[in-house]
């Protein structure tokens, strides 16, 4: 494979108890599935706020899996019921600004379905490739090496100098088309 050539990234946003166990039974049982994902592990999914995804779009993710327990197994009662909601909505509020809400899905895997996790991730991968890059990190990558960069380094500069020992960080602008 060339250098230069697009390869997914995805997020795994998962329990410790159902999804974290079965991804590791994946791996234990050295079943075959894409390199393209990277997981954070949570207590518990019900912990996800739906601005973590959208921070992970920015962050240039192409696509992002939040798994859980299963319905009725949650280990903190209705933290699975918790995430599906929010999971809804988010999708709903992506999918109502133009972004494929296909980039997020929210899937249960059990720690005995170490091969539902391969094929969970298997099929996300299938899909982030026919979907290709997220357009909401190219517009962050156009953002930040535009002509403007420069001014806004300055900016941020005069800020920092102004606000000695406070944390500034800097979120790019998107403009719409």
């Amino acid at each position: 494979m060339a250098n230069d050539e697009w390869k997914p990234k995805i997020l795994g946003i998962v329990c410790n108890w159902c999804s974290y166990a079965g991804a590791d039974l994946a791996g234990t049982s050295r079943t075959q599935y894409p390199s393209d994902i990277r997981l954070i592990r949570l207590m518990c999914t019900g912990r996800v706020d739906p601005l973590f995804i959208v921070k992970a779009f920015m962050d240039g993710a192409d696509g992002v899996i939040v798994s859980g327990c299963h319905f009725g197994d949650c280990h903190y009662i209705a933290g699975n019921f918790k995430a599906a909601k929010r999971m809804f909505y988010l999708k709903r509020v992506l999918k109502s600004l133009g972004f494929d809400d296909r980039r997020v899905r929210m899937t249960f895997v059990s720690a005995s379905e170490g091969a539902k996790w391969a094929e969970v991730v298997k099929d996300m991968v299938k899909t982030i490739n026919e979907l290709g890059p997220s357009p909401l990190h190219k517009g962050a990558e156009v953002a930040a090496s535009g002509p403007a960069a420069s001014a806004v380094q300055d900016d941020l500069a005069e800020i920092m100098r102004l606000s000695p020992g406070k944390k500034v960080e800097v979120a790019p602008v998107l403009k719409s088309k």
